[in-house]
């Protein structure tokens, strides 16, 4: 029975690959824990950037072929991907091995610091970004369980998600998407919004009750509905529109290309990010660090160093004044937020999306047809490519095309590449010399190659 991370001293990691898991990973191995794991992507003579950088870390890595479990393994941990026909899987039942999932071990990692949890349907990975570089700038030497790479961190070589602080606080993403948020009890609980994403509004609103139920202090976002409802205490809450009473208000927001501006308390801020909704992403993260005692103008001066993470507006570059900018937006909120976050820097902008999994597109098909269409001015385009499958059993009773029909019927342009290669030749005849390109999809490990060959062909 594994009660604490005290029980264990070897773990494996099933699925270690995945963002959620290699943090877990690298923040055990930063605690003197003996680690290894393995991955189906991890294949024979086949170069994986996050295999060397886990093995660079002092992780031992193998293929999902039940070879790197042995009795000498005390704990398994895994993903909610990995289903009991994996030979590991397997091999840990016959040898008797304790086999908890992702989410447990984090629970059991929180309970030896003090945790800030960051929760919502969108944002949680920026927010834990921006609270971590705030709290690093202030001497206070934050634990990190991400689930994206940090720009700061990954230019040292690491994957840049996990961080084992030397100071009492840790910071951590709560996932509601898995039910696993009401595992924690935190000492600050952070609701970004409600939205919806993986699962439907009433279930969305209990997950995320207990949350708050189960956090010492909870912040909330008084600009989004449903979060606003759950407040806690409104001297705590922010907003990012200045008519909305919070304890945390931004006022005089202005985006100039990338950049944003705004105050808190007549005090100024300027960070190098894109959108509103980052505004009220860096409230949260400000109104968290405030109330552990890091002055605003602290939080100010350390924003201003924010470099961003993996694939959250992450701008390749500019040929011929088009920008590319890639990000990992992927339910409806946020597809419509990245779409406008990119408007003000260019005249038209030409969005590409790459939907993930037959059932939450079919699930989600209304609502990221009436939040994109509304989005777009007259001059944008939405593009789409087909639906990416990562495998396993399932109905294909739906196609990225439908939701573009959908679109076009709400007199938007919109358009429908099924191989995703062919997209760059495609759009050269709608490209100007003032506008953007924005790649938005997730689960895919191949879009960043994919943003990078767009890059090519413009």
């Amino acid at each position: 029975m594994i009660t604490s991370i005290n029980d264990f001293q070897n773990v494996f990691f099933i699925g270690i690959a995945g963002t959620g898991m290699s943090a877990l990973a690298q923040y055990l191995k930063s605690i003197n824990k003996n680690v290894s794991g393995s991955d189906r992507y991890f294949k024979p003579g086949k170069f994986n950037e996050t295999k060397n950088k886990l093995e660079a870390a002092g992780i031992s890595c193998f293929l999902q072929d039940g070879e790197g479990i042995n009795s000498d393994v005390q704990l398994v941990v895994i993903s909610a991907a990995v289903e009991d026909t994996v030979p590991e899987v397997q091999k840990a039942k016959h040898l008797n091995i304790p086999i908890i999932k992702r989410s447990e071990l984090l629970a059991l990692i929180t309970q030896t610091k003090r945790t800030i949890a960051v929760g919502g349907t969108s944002g949680k990975s920026t927010t834990v970004a921006m609270l971590f570089e705030i709290l690093e700038y202030a001497g206070l030497q934050p634990g990190l369980i991400s689930g994206a790479g940090l720009t700061r961190l990954i230019k040292q070589g690491k994957i840049g998600n996990a961080k084992a602080g030397n100071g009492e606080w840790l910071i951590i993403e709560a996932d509601e998407s898995d039910g696993s948020i009401v595992q924690y009890h935190p000492s600050i609980g952070i609701l970004l919004n409600v939205d919806k994403d993986h699962k439907d509004y009433p279930e969305l609103i209990k997950l995320f009750a207990q949350f708050k139920n189960n956090s010492e202090k909870f912040i909330a976002n008084r600009n989004n509905k449903l979060a606003a409802e759950l407040s806690q205490n409104i001297t705590h809450d922010f907003s990012g529109d200045e008519k909305v009473e919070a304890g945390y208000t931004a006022k005089n927001f202005q985006q100039h290309g990338f950049e944003i501006n705004f105050e808190i308390e007549n005090i100024s801020f300027k960070m190098h990010v894109l959108g509103k909704h980052n505004a009220e992403n860096a409230l949260a993260a400000i109104a968290a660090a405030n109330i552990i005692g890091v002055d605003l103008k602290v939080c100010a001066q350390a924003l201003q160093h924010y470099e961003g993470i993996y694939r959250r507006h992450q701008v390749i570059g500019n040929k011929k004044g088009i920008w590319l900018v890639d990000d990992y937006a992927h339910n409806p909120a946020k597809c419509a937020a990245s779409i406008k976050a990119c408007q003000p820097v260019a005249e038209k902008l030409i969005a590409w999306f790459q939907p993930h999994g037959y059932t939450p597109t079919k699930f989600l098909r209304e609502d990221y047809v009436r939040e994109m269409a509304a989005a777009l001015r007259p001059q944008d385009e939405i593009w789409m490519s087909e639906i990416f499958y990562a495998g396993g059993t399932t109905v294909k009773d739906i196609s990225a095309s439908d939701l573009i029909n959908d679109i076009k019927t709400l007199h938007k342009n919109a358009f429908f590449i099924e191989n995703r290669n062919d997209f760059p030749v495609a759009v050269q005849s709608h490209l100007t010399n003032d506008c953007v390109v924005l790649l938005m999809g997730a689960r895919d490990p191949s879009l960043e190659k994919f943003a990078y060959y767009v890059w090519d062909h413009i």
